[in-house]
């Protein structure tokens, strides 16, 4: 009897291992084209800006890589570098995460009071196309120090692509589910907490994966204008005295931050969405 249990199970082994073998070999595969690539980039860049190459672009007035490399580790070395650093991730921090504690209440409520859609609704449509940086004058004017204004500016730039993210996935959630838990007797706080929440996550973590990147851009963008510390600071700074291999140390750093907080958002909504059907295929 157990000879007759034991063999479907060695032989559904023996059919899995190639499968996982195969799945291993693509995924290796994957990083070390990526790998490449960036490496690729690397090589192009210190061959042209080495030879100072001048063709449609002017490679010749960029610094080199191991100029950029030699200007990173003497910015690694001072104290400067990680107080820009800190004060840049305490403000992207601070905005973003307001922005999604209230994109997504507002975002939700939007999509399911049809009271609050008229009050709020034509409001944030008159102020959704403008860029969250032709605010810092106002910004300026509005708080009393600049770090408030820039926080802001952050705050708003992450706000709307949550909201509107967040109330199109409330909006076409299937009013069928919701009939079910009010059929079952369950009430509005259980249609909210059972249906309206878990049903609009994917929706709500695509509008955090593309507010944080544009917070980003607009912190970095308030930091050159207004601010006294912060990457963004840094880099204006170099420019204005020509440390090119400092611009560049700027720019690399605020892709590694911008990469890393993006990343931690990705992970996060693919551990909060791990139920969905299609995180399994893909997981499979």
């Amino acid at each position: 009897m157990t000879a007759v249990l034991s063999a479907p199970v060695t032989e559904s082994v023996a059919e899995a291992t190639p499968a996982v073998r195969s799945r291993n070999t693509h995924v290796w595969r994957s990083r070390a084209i990526k790998l490449a690539s960036v490496l690729v980039a690397i090589g192009a860049w210190q061959l042209l800006t080495a030879n100072n190459v001048r063709l449609w672009l002017r490679f010749d007035t960029l610094p080199t890589v191991t100029e950029i490399l030699s200007a990173f580790g003497r910015q690694l070395g001072t104290d400067t570098y990680y107080l820009d650093l800190a004060q840049s991730l305490i403000r992207i921090l601070t905005g973003f995460g307001l922005a999604a504690l209230v994109g997504v209440a507002s975002g939700i409520a939007l999509g399911r009071s049809r009271l609050f859609a008229d009050i709020l609704g034509p409001l944030t449509e008159l102020a959704r196309p403008i860029p969250a940086i032709a605010v810092v004058p106002v910004a300026i004017l509005l708080f009393p120090n600049d770090e408030a204004g820039i926080v802001f500016i952050t705050f708003l730039a992450a706000y709307f692509p949550i909201m509107v993210s967040t109330r199109h996935a409330v909006r076409a959630l299937p009013t069928l589910w919701e009939d079910s838990v009010r059929t079952l007797g369950g009430s509005r706080w259980d249609v909210l907490l059972r249906v309206v929440l878990p049903g609009s996550l994917p929706g709500v973590f695509g509008g955090l994966s593309v507010g944080i990147g544009v917070s980003w851009i607009c912190v970095i963008s308030a930091e050159m204008i207004s601010g006294r510390l912060g990457v963004g600071y840094r880099t204006w700074q170099a420019y204005t005295i020509v440390d090119y291999p400092g611009v560049f140390v700027g720019i690399i750093t605020i892709g590694v931050l911008g990469f890393a907080t993006s990343a931690a958002v990705e992970i996060l909504g693919r551990r909060v969405t791990r139920w969905l059907p299609r995180a399994e295929e893909n997981a499979r």
